[in-house]
């Protein structure tokens, strides 16, 4: 392994962090970054179809398993003239038998070029057939990996005629496609007796001489192939990028926002506040809330109870207006690190102002003056700032920032991966 190999699999792991969907991609890069590998040529069928037959006719030595039964089970692969010749397992795959992961990273993992195999004897074209050859047309056009249809037993047919019958129906299926007939009995038997008028008829030579052509495309498809997965996945990490951003950005604007209402709103009522408070805590001379009853007052109405009754009333509709607010912004409770054994007093207005009734000079000081004014704007601003609303919002901005991160970082990582390739 080249140490750009090792490389590929660290970064190619932040990318996958934020767009998983680009797993085969990045594992078709993969294979395509080993610039210097023989060009792959896999062929695709169904069981029983003269694949392996097929490919030994096409190298010229018997090297894949040829049997009458299901034979190719796994990923078989062998190197022969500078081209690395694959078959795998058919379309009717067993996938409990994993026959189907090795038929699939055959086609569209390690390909360079595709042998599609359809027997004749076998007419026109299946379901699964025709969903797989429209597929691997339509990444023909995408990547300019090259797909050639096989007909192959050819020589099983009873007469041209059949054979233009079933040619016919599949161009029908697939419109547009070239056909190649062959037939692997017919080369064996030429190769084996000379005869090179059968040869010819077998239609091997043919395949062998347009393999060839195909083959030399193979450079400029795979530099094309890995220009265009590398686009295909920033553009997609450019955009998830941008909404992530989109996203982060209306969060903190709501964070931002949300504050100010609070915070607006909050000073709005303290003022409020302040202004009600002014005739109750101007008070010229002696003040008479002090004053304590005696054991013969108990059952008077005095003037220090009458006074003491005004601030507490006073003091009460003070903390009614700001409770109000609290908790039309969704600050009552206390943070669980502060919470007691008696839930009456876990609540944010006792945390601030306590429980005990005020007096004239703690009235003043708290609501009047500036420094209690200030000291309270930031006491309620604090568990605001704690409340589960605000701390749910803070979770998914960390989120959003920890997102856009990740997304940063696939973004250089695909940018490294893409310099080591060279695309």
């Amino acid at each position: 392994m080249n140490p750009q190999q090792d490389l590929f699999d660290p970064l190619a792991r932040e990318v996958l962090a934020v767009a998983p969907g680009r797993a085969h991609d990045l594992a078709r890069l993969r294979v395509l970054a080993r610039t210097q590998a023989a060009p792959t040529i896999t062929v695709v069928g169904k069981y029983n179809h003269g694949k392996s037959r097929l490919l030994n006719e096409l190298m010229g030595r018997d090297v894949f398993a040829v049997a009458d039964r299901r034979e190719t089970v796994t990923l078989s692969e062998h190197h022969h003239a500078e081209l690395r010749w694959l078959d795998a397992p058919g379309l009717d795959a067993d996938v409990a038998l994993q026959d189907d992961s090795h038929a699939q990273e055959a086609t569209w993992l390690q390909a360079d070029v595709r042998l599609f195999v359809h027997a004749a004897k076998e007419g026109e074209l299946d379901a699964a057939e025709t969903h797989l050859l429209q597929a691997l047309r339509q990444d023909q056009q995408r990547t300019r990996r090259q797909t050639l249809f096989v007909l192959t037993q050819v020589d099983q047919m009873s007469d041209d005629e059949q054979l233009a019958k079933v040619s016919a129906a599949i161009q029908t299926q697939a419109p547009g496609l070239r056909l190649h007939p062959v037939s692997s009995t017919r080369h064996r038997s030429g190769v084996e007796g000379g005869k090179s008028l059968l040869l010819q008829r077998s239609g091997i030579p043919a395949l062998q001489a347009l393999l060839r052509e195909v083959v030399e495309q193979v450079p400029a498809a795979r530099e094309h192939e890995r220009g265009l997965l590398f686009t295909e996945i920033g553009q997609q990490l450019q955009h998830q990028q941008a909404a992530v951003e989109a996203t982060l950005l209306a969060l903190r604007q709501r964070q931002q926002q949300q504050r100010h209402d609070f915070e607006q709103g909050l000073q709005a009522v303290l003022k409020k506040v302040h202004q009600d408070l002014l005739p109750i805590v101007e008070l010229q001379g002696d003040d008479p809330a002090l004053l304590p009853d005696s054991a013969s007052d108990e059952f008077r109405l005095t003037a220090g109870k009458r006074e003491r009754a005004r601030i507490h009333v006073a003091y009460s509709r003070a903390c009614i207006a700001i409770r109000a607010h609290l908790i039309q912004h969704g600050v009552e409770g206390l943070p669980a690190s502060q919470r007691t054994s008696v839930a009456s007093l876990d609540t944010v207005m006792v945390a601030v102002l306590g429980v005990s009734i005020k007096y004239r000079a703690d009235l003043r000081r708290q609501f009047c003056e500036p420094a209690g004014q200030a000291q309270l704007m930031a006491s309620f601003l604090h568990y605001y700032e704690l409340s589960e609303d605000r701390q749910a919002l803070q979770q998914q901005i960390l989120r959003s920032e920890a997102e856009r991160h990740a997304h940063e970082r696939a973004l250089r990582a695909l940018a490294r991966l893409r310099e080591g390739a060279g695309a």
